[in-house]
């Protein structure tokens, strides 16, 4: 199948081709995201008007719009320049107004003769007492009443673009939208009630009441699943192709597992033994491993890595593990280093920090396999790392990672295997359309020994206190976190700067006991300061939320955030996390400002009251939407004209459940339905998937 099926060439046509729409408002739709007739259908009017007709205005609860036939009275010209021109009309039982600005009056005389009978429709208010209608949308002879359209349709605009231009041109679409055939599994088709591929975009476009515009209306949840479906297809067309790629099996004996189990202080946790045995099977089977390691902060996601790491190691090969920073990846080699040790493998860090002879002797022995795990940061790409056998790669804080960057860690070594890890909890529907290609392993129980983390919500005005009880904890030989919201006081924010509360926290504690890190620090500046606070030297870390993703001090047990009502749930809830990690009692403090927006206390008390991020995760995509959650520039999220993630969400994964099933019975998609799914997956202009098939 080498280009666009030709039942769908109208609809990728030049958008002047549709009636009313000219040169001009052709340069101004794509600000609407419709740069073809296709993006028109899919733009679904978000609310309508009713303008089916009354007999009289009378009791009706103004203002509102209103069609009704009138007798055409008195004229009367405006009595300044510029002012209002009004005609008086009756109905049935009432009069009221037409009202028209900077109108020529000769012309309205001509067109509206006293006597005459019209049709007219538009905003009638009451001004002063008096009903009046200014510069109604319809004012005709009663023959051509039938020209205004019972209900219409509102569709968003932007300037230069009225609702009649898009009005028009949409049913020039709709007029000629090709039949298509069915994608939609049949059962499920029925079981929804969901109408044709045409008839649900023309339902969509001619709502008659308000409900037709919600999103559970059966013609608009066809077309947000048609969508749904089309990106699943995508992603699970990758997947396929990954799992195409000769994958090869890695068994693993259990002697080296064995021992670090044997090492630990404690037993793991029914879903970290869940999860390495999850990975243990994807990695001994024929296909490539591709999975999702989704564990909430303080979960064991390292332990779990290791296990998996030891079972490339048990088959002979190596394993590398990759973290988005210097930092992070010596924390990884920190943590690692001691289960290591209790199984007697090799482990090193390769970073870019590594040069000249040190470098080339790493590289020496990673390509003879003397090096058995590798922790790295992106320096592992590079064209001079070579392994001996790379079995497993794992890459840590998956979500600046997309589909393609994935593919491409794939093809560093022979097959293999790939396992992805994040500390950000993602709601089921955005993980679906974020990491739908993979398979999810999920930690949802925190290890023995962590004490649950307390929270309280303080007012700014109450900072000698806690400063207070800062000193107390510091006395016991605890050390505390203290995040400020921005860095360098400027004149418009309002935010206290981590340098002035640097300076005030010194006074009050000892010049010694305050360290400071924020993000115009050059790096070497920022590692040592972590590093001093590391090691217990100092016991306040001042710091912007550079320590968001990672960091591991164990003796922390306290931590301030300043303004916390200017931060993200799911921040809150990371920067939260870097306390409890020893044994003691942690507190986490969160220091608003008064007064708090409604959004910014319900954040706030959301995260007092729970620790589970899952459910934070889920409170978070209702409040700020899909977007935002994951910041849509890097979001990696997919756009969606009609679906909505925060609502749609079992669409979702009923759409991945059924794109999997259709790949799995028709891998070539070449069945009667599978020509359906190329249709749509062409009508949705997913040339990345239209590129696998015709590449599979």
């Amino acid at each position: 199948m080498t280009g666009r099926p030709e039942a769908l060439f109208p609809l990728f046509a030049a958008l002047d081709t549709l009636e009313g729409i000219g040169p001009k408002t052709a340069k101004l739709l794509p600000q609407l995201g419709i740069e073809r007739p296709r993006d028109l259908a899919l733009h679904l009017p978000y609310a309508l008007i009713d303008r089916r007709r009354r007999a009289t205005i009378k009791g009706a609860d103004l203002p509102m719009t209103l069609t009704v036939a009138v007798t055409i009275g008195a004229h009367r010209p405006p009595r300044t320049k510029g002012g209002a021109y009004r005609i008086h009309v009756e109905d049935e039982a009432a009069d009221f107004q037409l009202v028209f600005f900077h109108a020529r009056g000769d012309y309205l005389k001509r067109q509206h003769p006293e006597g005459a009978r019209r049709i007219v429709s538009g905003k009638l208010e009451l001004f002063d007492g008096f009903a009046q209608m200014v510069h109604p949308d319809y004012v005709l002879p009663e023959d051509q009443g039938d020209e205004i359209p019972d209900v219409e349709p509102i569709y968003h605009l932007t300037a230069g673009v009225t609702q009649k231009t898009l009005f028009k041109a949409a049913r020039d679409v709709l007029a000629g939208l090709p039949a298509l055939p069915e994608w939609i599994d049949p059962a499920l088709k029925e079981r929804e009630g969901w109408p044709d591929w045409a008839e649900a975009i023309r339902q969509a476009h001619a709502p008659e009441r308000m409900d037709d515009v919600s999103p559970s209306a059966p013609a608009r949840a066809r077309i947000a699943y048609d969508e749904l479906m089309a990106h699943q297809l995508t992603l699970s067309l990758a997947r396929q192709r990954l799992r195409k790629g000769k994958g090869r099996p890695t068994c693993g004996t259990g002697v080296l597992q064995k021992k670090v189990s044997a090492a630990l202080p404690y037993s793991m946790t029914g879903a970290q033994a869940r999860a390495v045995g999850e990975i243990a099977q994807d990695m001994g089977a024929l296909q490539r491993m591709n999975r999702l390691l989704q564990g909430d902060v303080g979960s064991g996601k390292t332990l779990v890595a290791f296990m998996a790491l030891l079972v490339a190691v048990e088959a002979g090969g190596q394993g590398v593990m990759m973290a988005p920073t210097e930092i992070l990846a010596r924390q990884h080699l920190e943590g690692l280093q001691p289960l290591a040790e209790s199984a007697g493998v090799v482990l090193e860090i390769l970073t870019g920090r590594d040069k000249g002879r040190e470098r080339a002797a790493k590289l020496a022995a990673l390509a003879r396999g003397d090096i058995q795990v590798l922790v790295g940061t992106h320096a592992v790409f590079q064209k001079d790392v070579e392994f001996h056998d790379l079995r497993l790669a794992i890459v840590d804080e998956q979500h600046r990672f997309g589909v393609s960057q994935r593919l491409e860690l794939g093809r560093k070594g022979e097959a293999v295997d790939v396992l992805v890890m994040t500390a950000t909890p993602i709601p089921r529907s955005l993980s679906l359309a974020q990491y739908g290609d993979m398979d999810v392993s999920v930690l949802d129980e925190k290890p023995p020994g962590r004490k649950p983390i307390k929270t309280a919500v303080v007012s700014t005005d109450r900072m000698d206190e806690v400063v207070a009880h800062m000193r107390g904890a510091i006395a016991q030989g605890r050390q505390c976190y203290w995040v400020c919201p921005l860095v360098e006081e400027s004149e418009h924010v309002d935010l206290t700067a981590a340098e002035e509360r640097f300076k005030r926290l010194r006074a009050v504690l000892g010049e010694t006991a305050v360290g400071l890190v924020h993000g115009q620090m050059p790096p070497a500046d920022k590692d040592a300061a972590m590093a001093r606070f590391q090691s217990g030297e100092t016991k306040v870390l001042v710091a912007t939320t550079v320590i968001e993703v990672g960091v591991n001090v164990s003796n922390a047990t306290i931590m301030v955030i300043e303004r916390a009502e200017t931060f993200g749930l799911a921040q809150l809830h990371q920067l939260r996390g870097r306390v409890g990690r020893g044994s003691e009692q942690s507190t986490c403090l969160l220091m608003y400002q008064a007064p708090l927006s409604e959004g910014g206390r319900r954040r706030l008390e959301v995260l007092r009251d729970t620790e589970d991020g899952f459910a934070i995760a889920e409170t978070d995509l209702e409040m700020r939407g899909a977007g935002d959650l994951i910041g849509t520039a890097q979001s990696g999220l997919p756009r969606f004209r009609v679906a909505d993630l925060e609502r749609q969400a079992g669409l979702m994964a009923t759409a991945q459940t059924d794109a999997r099933r259709l790949l799995e019975a028709d891998p070539a998609l070449e069945s009667e339905r599978g020509r359906a799914a190329r249709m749509l997956l062409w009508l949705m202009s997913q040339e990345e998937a239209i590129r696998l098939i015709s590449v599979g």
